[in-house]
Order: C-alpha cells, then structure tokens, then sequence
C-alpha cells in the first residue's frame, strides 16, 4: 500500500516538474480569452469609415 502510494507521489512530482514554462510574452488562456472578449466589445462599439464620412460630408 505504502508502495504504491509512494509511486503515486513520484509520478505526481515528476508530471509536476517536467511541464514546460511559457516562453516569455506568451499569451496564457486566461489573457486570450480577455483579449477575445475586449476585441469583441470593440468591435461592437466600432463604426465604419463610411458612415464617419458620410457625416464629416453633412456638416459641411
């Protein structure tokens, strides 16, 4: 019992420690699925070229 909950705990540590650290400026999940969601909201809030235009055209 003591065996295999000592094997167990090895494996464990080994996943533990064999897992590659994120190069640096990589983009973890949490910060793209922030970016994802703030390019969404920019994109809703967002208005074409055109219609700023068509505007500037109108007052004057």
């Amino acid at each position: 019992m003591i065996d295999r909950l000592a094997a167990g705990a090895l494996l464990a540590l080994l996943a533990a420690c064999s897992s590659q650290p994120a190069p640096p400026g990589a983009v973890s999940i949490d910060e793209d699925r922030q970016l994802n969601e703030a390019a969404a909201m920019l994109d809703a809030n967002s208005v074409s070229a055109a219609e700023v235009a068509r505007n500037e055209d109108r007052q004057q």
